[in-house]
């Protein structure tokens, strides 16, 4: 069931401020999705909200690593629904989903710090994991567009001799997040537009493509 527009207003993360009454993406944070009628997404006595741990003992589940690839725009692909792509009900921690992709990094550890700062930024806080989980919250997203931004060219231009590593490029993406979960027993849904860029490099300088870093959330090369 797709929540009506009175509903969808209820939606809102557990660090949304109380004056805000979408689903809003502030900064790079992500936040939740359900806050049922009267109710307050961080209260896990909510009417009708149950922890799936509760009644159903969930194993833990790792996220799968990326794929090797050589192709930059597959590749490219590929974080970008890792980097949306969660389910709270997996057994899996937003630190084990952070890392499917700090993996995909830069193997000289060049830009491991930055790159799990970026991550990190994408995912729900911990505390925040643990209140979504009362409502059984999962994550994706359903990408539109994803192309070598225009300005990619100019930067290329710019660039000091051996700032870039040879095969670095940018993808930028736009799409929308899609999140589902549960209230009082009922599926709820929200939507949000995204867009995002992700800086890689590929062959020549390594054998299959690396994951440099992610721009902030809704501020990418255009």
């Amino acid at each position: 069931m797709v929540i009506d527009s009175s509903a969808r207003r209820r939606l809102a993360g557990v660090t949304v401020a109380a004056a805000v009454v979408t689903v809003l993406i502030v900064g790079v944070a992500v936040f939740g999705l359900v806050r049922g009628p009267g109710g307050d997404a961080t209260e896990s006595s909510s009417p009708g909200a149950t922890s799936p741990s509760s009644t159903t003992p969930v194993q833990p589940s790792r996220p799968e690593e990326l794929p090797e690839t050589a192709d930059a725009e597959v590749f490219a692909r590929q974080v970008a629904q890792a980097v949306f792509t969660w389910d709270t009900v997996s057994g899996a921690a937003p630190a084990d989903y952070a890392q499917v992709l700090v993996d995909a990094g830069d193997p000289t550890g060049t830009e491991t710090a930055g790159l799990a700062s970026d991550v990190r930024s994408y995912l729900p806080t911990p505390d925040a994991w643990v209140d979504l989980a009362w409502y059984e919250t999962r994550q994706w997203l359903a990408i539109d567009t994803l192309a070598v931004p225009d300005t990619w060219a100019d930067a290329l231009e710019q660039a000091a001799p051996g700032q870039l590593l040879p095969g670095t490029t940018a993808y930028t993406v736009t799409g929308t997040r899609h999140r589902a979960g549960t209230w009082d027993g009922e599926p709820v849904t929200s939507e949000q537009e995204v867009a995002f860029t992700i800086f890689l490099t590929c062959r020549p300088s390594f054998e299959h493509c690396r994951l440099l870093r992610l721009s902030e959330l809704n501020n990418p090369l255009r």
